[in-house]
């Protein structure tokens, strides 16, 4: 078996897959939180569950743990500004949340009013795998609307992929 590769060679690889850019938010008895992420995809459909990774250093864990919730809101190309701000270029939690309207949800989360989509998520597990921790939540509800266009992550740069209706391919 051959030995893992490096951390630089890891990185560099996962660097050309393209993600959606996400806000991860939880509110509760804890406090209020926040952070940018790309690691997100869905786990299953029975139950509807998400998994997030959080950078295990983030002084957030403990908070979003606490909370035991946290919401996921798929951003628009029109969210590059706060997918910045969240990602740690604000570090006031405030200053972070004022920089948009946020929907107040049953759960106690926050979603992002213009959120392609948002899923509110019970946590249902939290482990920590090397550098990160991973937050599996089973969803509770979803806010959705019909347009709008993902904020992508591609190269180490956010990105606009242009959609035409009907076509694939070149």
């Amino acid at each position: 078996m051959a030995e893992f590769v490096s951390r630089t060679e890891f990185r560099d690889a996962m660097a050309r897959v393209c993600a959606p850019v996400n806000v991860v938010t939880t509110n509760g008895p804890a406090g209020r939180g926040g952070f940018t992420a790309t690691a997100m995809c869905s786990v299953t459909d029975e139950p509807p569950t998400l998994l997030v990774c959080m950078n295990s250093r983030s002084a957030q864990t403990a908070l979003f743990i606490d909370n035991g919730r946290f919401c996921v809101n798929v951003l628009t190309q029109e969210h590059r500004g706060l997918a910045a701000c969240f990602a740690g270029q604000q570090s006031d939690m405030d200053a972070r949340y004022a920089a948009a309207h946020w929907i107040g949800l049953p759960s106690g989360n926050q979603a992002l009013a213009d959120a392609i989509v948002s899923f509110d998520c019970r946590m249902s597990d939290a482990r920590r795998i090397g550098t990160h921790n991973i937050f599996t939540g089973e969803v509770v509800d979803i806010r959705a609307r019909k347009d709008g266009h993902a904020l992508l992550y591609f190269d180490r740069n956010y990105v606009h992929v242009p959609t035409q209706a009907g076509s694939f391919g070149g």
